[in-house]
């Protein structure tokens, strides 16, 4: 482990650390430099944080929540009603985000650097081949990981294996060395954006294409 050195990392102000501007940047490298998730337009993927309620390591570290229904649709159809996403534009207000990318922490951080790595290609490689908000989508019923969960895992950890081959920029990824304590105990505050999950909105015949949106800020 190294040192307690006060990280040159664009993410660190003296405010404290924006873990999710970190985790924006590392994703952005991750997709222009792996062939396989070059379809993803990481500006309009939003990263959020939420926090744990206990500190174990068991549960879920990450979490990817498409923004659109199968086939990218903006409507769908339950229990004989018709259903439409509450959208999420950017800060500015401009542009829709269509997947949220969700950290939870410190359990998140509080794992070994492989696994927190793994879990973020993990995480990346759900995000369908036409980038339309849909998730990608496996033959069978288990259509998130395919027929094997183990072949899925094994698959992200050679995406893994071959960016780091590449030599990517340490700092990218240095944040991600420390436990969640080690990172406040170099930072202080941790602070980023933090995004409540979307909710399903009923909608008719008569409702616009064009539903209203909430810009996400910093929490």
């Amino acid at each position: 482990m190294r040192g307690a050195a006060r990280s040159t990392d664009a993410a660190a102000t003296d405010k404290g650390f924006d873990y999710t501007a970190a985790v924006r940047r590392l994703c952005e490298h991750v997709t222009r430099h792996t062939d396989e998730l070059a379809h993803i337009d990481f500006s309009r993927v939003a990263v959020s944080f939420s926090q744990t309620r206990r500190r174990v390591s068991h549960g879920m570290y990450a979490s990817l929540t498409p923004m659109r229904f199968e086939g990218g649709q903006r409507f769908t159809e339950r229990h004989g009603r018709r259903w439409t996403c509450q959208r999420l534009l950017d800060p500015a207000g401009k542009h829709e985000y269509l997947y949220i990318l969700s950290l939870y922490l410190p359990r998140f951080q509080d794992a070994p650097l492989r696994e927190k790595l793994l879990t973020t290609f993990h995480e990346l490689w759900h995000i369908g081949p036409r980038f339309d908000g849909d998730l990608r989508r496996h033959e069978g019923r288990c259509y998130a990981h395919g027929r094997s969960q183990a072949e899925f895992d094994a698959h992200c950890g050679q995406l893994v294996d071959r960016w780091l081959a590449g030599n990517p920029p340490e700092q990218l990824y240095d944040f991600l060395r420390h436990s969640f304590q080690e990172l406040q105990a170099i930072h202080g505050r941790i602070y980023g954006i933090k995004i409540r999950t979307p909710k399903l909105i009923p909608a008719d015949e008569n409702v616009a294409e064009n539903v209203e949106g909430t810009a996400v800020n910093h929490g």
